[in-house]
């Protein structure tokens, strides 16, 4: 499946569902976008079942695509500074803050707008799947597009700001100053107490003031959720990210902020 196409395709894996969003380069529209939501964090196993099932039911993904992209939006990830880094070594990046078995394949990006690699676990059945089902296609951690977009339009200033990005039950937080990564964590939450508790520990620990932070919110989070109402009540400037991509929106979808990593993982 390939050649002479001028459509490309993302494909996002996170542990409690997939997204998928078909980007059309002649007219520079994303055309098709759907999500599907697990009850319960799926093994490999049944993330690739769901995988499955999703391109079988939508011809718009039984398409030939010019370039399909697989991006990866799991915990097991490790950022280290390029002059730090050895592909030999791994394993060892990852096993100090992530459980990792001894069968896992890893792999890494590279940020070259900081000179950063990020370690992380892909899925070898998912990535066999797609390259059964498209050919040859790359594949990266969601991190890496989410930190590098950031970089890019991030205000180049001397103040540090604080992106906060939300996923179901986890959330990244991501703070930023002129234009250079100062922290990069993810955290689990259950409620509202957890997601305020982990943001107003890591302003402590950066030693940033909640009544003067920007802190830029995208992901999984709307202005009439209790997770909204609990960081403005905490945080006194709080704004969404605005899009920053160059294409518009065919057939009535609605991308905005909620599936920031996805369209910005086209490049």
């Amino acid at each position: 499946m390939k050649q002479n196409s001028i459509k490309a395709l993302s494909i996002q894996i996170h542990l409690s569902g997939l997204s998928f969003c078909i980007l059309n380069r002649s007219n520079s529209a994303f055309e098709f976008i759907t999500h599907v939501q697990l009850e319960k964090k799926g093994t490999p196993y049944e993330l690739l079942y769901e995988l499955k099932k999703t391109i079988e039911a939508h011809t718009e993904l039984q398409q030939v695509f010019d370039s399909v992209t697989c991006i990866y939006q799991n915990e097991l990830s490790c950022l280290v500074p390029k002059e730090l880094f050895d592909e030999h070594n791994l394993a060892d990046y990852l096993k100090f803050n992530a459980k990792i078995l001894r069968t896992d394949f890893i792999s890494y990006d590279t940020l070259a707008t900081n000179d950063i690699m990020n370690v992380y676990v892909p899925l070898v059945n998912i990535n066999n799947y797609i390259f059964e089902t498209f050919g040859t296609f790359d594949y990266k951690h969601s991190s890496t597009i989410l930190i590098e977009t950031l970089l890019q339009i991030a205000p180049e200033n001397d103040t540090t700001a604080l992106y906060v990005n939300v996923n179901g039950t986890s959330f990244e937080i991501i703070g930023i100053k002129d234009k250079s990564l100062v922290f990069h964590n993810t955290f689990d939450y259950a409620t509202k107490e957890d997601f305020i508790y982990y943001i107003l520990f890591t302003l402590e620990q950066l030693k940033l003031n909640p009544e003067t932070i920007k802190t830029v919110l995208t992901g999984g989070i709307t202005k009439d959720d209790e997770l909204f109402e609990i960081i403005y009540k905490y945080i006194r400037f709080v704004e969404f990210i605005k899009p920053n991509y160059n294409y518009t929106l065919t057939k009535d979808l609605d991308t905005n902020y909620s599936d920031f990593i996805l369209i910005n993982s086209f490049s």
